[in-house]
């Protein structure tokens, strides 16, 4: 019998993150990928000390009630943790542990591709190319936004938000922020803050949500508050799909209120308002924000690196609960 702690891990992941879980712990993999349900999770945390879990596995109070009560940690490969009751699982002596930091460059970039998509009319001009509908060049078609020299509204300053902001400059982007707290000089590099949100969205000519799902942002972005915008402002999300009210955007985006729109998530992903899907000037991605090699691989490093800690004695950097 292995004397190493016994690891439930319940999606695949990369091959080099299981390699590493498997040589450090007594690991179990789910090699077909199978959806884990709540009875799943409970069933297969039996002797389990601890569990490396995805955002797809929902850790309800009631879920948490019922593992393994030799469980010592939930470690979760994403940076959100709305997927985990962290109330219950502190109530039962948990440790949960996330990944920030690590994916923070590539859902940036992820962030400016819709922008620029969205903008500049993306999803027209490929389907133009690919049903062979592209005749001789005219003055007038396929006319997109210029984002060089607007103004960029950011909804949440955190690690991303500033990430955006930094890669926005290049675009020499006059950048407007609202965050919980407002930032250092330093961290904010001559960005414009507003202290209420509904404030900056009048001065949003691009509106780029990165703030986290919250009781206090579920439906932040709804008619009313779409109607504050700029006429024609071009609307990306790439932090969680509940911050928007999709009938609100998909109104806003056919009347032309909203010139274009950019989302990688959804409300109920992998389900989404198929209303998106009608729309011309919408530049859609299936969440892949932290979809490159490097950036899955260290997320998952990160999880095991904070599980290593807690099994050595220590504090998980990234310690929730």
């Amino acid at each position: 019998m292995s004397d190493l702690p016994v690891l439930l891990v319940t999606r695949r992941l990369p091959v080099a993150v299981e390699a590493r879980a498997a040589r450090d712990y007594d690991v179990r993999l789910n090699a077909d990928d199978s959806q884990y349900d709540a009875d799943a999770l409970i069933s297969n945390s039996r002797d389990v000390d601890a569990i490396l879990t995805c955002s797809t596995e929902k850790f309800t109070a009631d879920v948490i009630e019922k593992l393994s009560p030799r469980l010592r940690a939930i470690a979760t490969f994403s940076v959100g943790y709305e997927h985990i009751d962290v109330t219950a699982a502190k109530a039962r002596g948990l440790i949960v542990t996330n990944t920030p930091d690590v994916l923070t460059n590539a859902t940036a970039d992820i962030a400016l591709l819709c922008l620029l998509g969205a903008a500049r009319r993306q999803y027209e001009s490929t389907a133009m190319l690919r049903e062979s509908r592209w005749g001789r060049w005219d003055a007038t078609s396929l006319l997109g936004v210029h984002m060089t020299g607007k103004r960029l509204g950011i909804l949440g300053m955190g690690r991303i938000g500033r990430a955006v902001a930094k890669r926005a400059r290049a675009f020499d982007m006059e950048i407007h922020y609202s965050n919980r707290s407002r930032l250092t000089p330093g961290l904010e590099d001559g960005a414009i803050f507003h202290d209420n949100p509904e404030d900056m969205l009048s001065q949003a000519d691009f509106l780029s949500i990165n703030c986290p799902s919250t009781p206090e942002t579920y439906h932040f972005l709804d008619a009313r508050r779409i109607d504050l915008l700029p006429d024609g402002a071009v609307v990306v999300n790439t932090a969680r799909g509940d911050i928007v009210d999709d009938e609100a955007l998909i109104t806003a985006a056919m009347s032309g209120k909203i010139s274009g729109v950019g989302m990688d998530v959804y409300e109920g992903e992998p389900k989404f308002h198929e209303g998106y899907l009608s729309l011309p000037n919408a530049f859609l991605l299936p969440h892949i924000g932290s979809a490159t090699v490097d950036t899955r691989d260290a997320m998952g490093f990160r999880a095991l690196d904070n599980l290593d800690a807690i099994f050595a004695g220590k504090e998980a950097q990234d310690t929730l609960t």
